[in-house]
């Protein structure tokens, strides 16, 4: 990684898709306008509420399912076949409906499928990303790409076979959310002056855990948001929405961070709370915190300070500029408030994030204008790692200490004994 630093400094593609133009005709091999057919790769919440808004607001087929998990499948089949009835789409193929740890393997072989979403544990992301490029599928990865350094190394990798043949997508829908947009090009267009602080936290309640009485391996798979291995533990499966925006609104990643956190009031091996301090280039520091335990109320937020003025971007509120550029988000009539949703799906400031981050995808593919957002992933999951090791290290981390780990972590499951 000997110019891993400076490739990930500023990609001009980070706030917006990497395009290669084709002729769109080619982009299935059969007719230019006919639908996208999407396979749903891990079946949880996260995943189905992808996978349906590529469906009702894209006008994609969802026709194929993989998980290890019989009762996921059948539940998706009956929820994407009831969207497929009222759309007039075709369904989900019973031919496409893939159970066990070859799943991914053989839907990416399929040839009845045009793009996978992947919404698996982040843990087997990178994986997953390289088996499904290889199979010449377009792919919509949920957000961490990886959770750790090695794994980063692997999505690269993927993006490479994957540029200007492939759109690959990363799962950071804030990015698409008209008032983010907006504020975002306003204090890139100067109207914070020249910024010297920010302030971001990602409050959220303990997330209750199913299947309490399985198996331990099953049970870790069940409730993966709750091992810290799948998951990558809360600063980088869930926390990295709000480093993600910093990023954004940054131009860069943090150079160094330092930070403490403990597991104190959960009863996993998972972080219940942080506090890291984000050092960006020219010397901008940006407080983060996070909790995810308890009963406390779900918020989320970004502030930046400059010369001449601040913002502020909760996921649910007023959302704007305060100072000599003052402006607010008027949102549209009847937006409900945001509260928390596990499936990670919201109202308000996030109302439209899905459907414009589905759509886009979508429209990368039957245009040909394919998108490539594999080093965005790669520089988000690496500031969220940067956070989450300084905390388990109690040392002040630097960006270039980070790059050089390999640390490889290890879930230690057989699969094949999952049923």
């Amino acid at each position: 990684m000997q110019s891993e630093s400076q490739g990930l400094n500023r990609r001009a593609f980070l706030g917006a898709a990497a395009f290669s133009i084709i002729n769109a005709s080619l982009v299935r091999g059969t007719q230019a306008n006919s639908a996208v057919r999407v396979g749903l790769l891990g079946c949880g919440g996260r995943g189905t509420a992808d996978a349906s808004s590529m469906l009702t607001n894209a006008g994609a087929y969802v026709v194929g399912l993989g998980d290890l998990f019989d009762d996921q499948l059948q539940a998706a089949k009956a929820h994407f076949n009831g969207l497929a009835e009222k759309a007039s789409h075709a369904g989900v193929d019973n031919k496409l409906i893939f159970r066990g740890p070859e799943a991914c393997q053989e839907m990416a072989a399929s040839k009845g499928l045009d793009a996978i979403v992947i919404a698996t544990p982040p843990y087997f992301h990178p994986e997953h990303l390289g088996i499904v490029v290889d199979g010449g599928k377009h792919v919509y990865c949920e957000k961490p790409v990886a959770v750790d350094v090695p794994g980063t190394h692997r999505v690269r990798n993927a993006g490479e076979k994957a540029g200007g043949k492939l759109s690959l997508e990363v799962g950071f829908q804030i990015r698409n959310a008209p008032p983010f947009v907006e504020l975002v090009r306003r204090i890139h267009n100067g109207d914070l002056g020249e910024i010297a602080s920010g302030a971001a936290y990602y409050y959220c309640p303990y997330i209750e855990a199913p299947h309490p009485d399985a198996p331990k391996d099953l049970y870790r798979l069940r409730n993966w948001i709750h091992d810290k291995v799948l998951s990558g533990d809360i600063i980088v499966e869930q926390n990295i929405h709000a480093i993600d925006i910093c990023n954004w609104v940054l131009k860069g990643h943090p150079v160094k961070a330092s930070g403490v956190g403990s597991s104190k009031g959960r009863p996993d091996n998972c972080l219940s709370n942080t506090s890291v301090s984000f050092t960006y280039p020219d010397d901008v520091h940006v407080g983060f915190s996070s909790t995810q335990f308890g009963k406390c109320d779900f918020d989320v937020s970004e502030r930046f300070f400059g010369t001449l003025g601040s913002s502020s971007s909760p996921y649910s509120g007023n959302l704007g500029i305060a100072g000599e550029h003052a402006w607010k988000w008027t949102a549209p009539a009847k937006q409900e408030g945001s509260g928390f949703s596990a499936a990670g799906t919201f109202s308000d400031n996030l109302s439209e994030a899905d459907s414009e981050k589905h759509k886009s995808f979508i429209q990368s593919i039957t245009s040909g204008q394919f998108h490539n957002q594999a080093e965005l992933g790669i520089e988000s999951s690496l500031s969220a790692m940067l956070g989450r090791t300084a905390i388990y290290t109690g040392k002040e981390v630097t960006w270039d200490q980070l790059l050089r780990s390999k640390e490889v972590w290890e879930a230690k499951l057989d699969l094949s004994k999952i049923t």
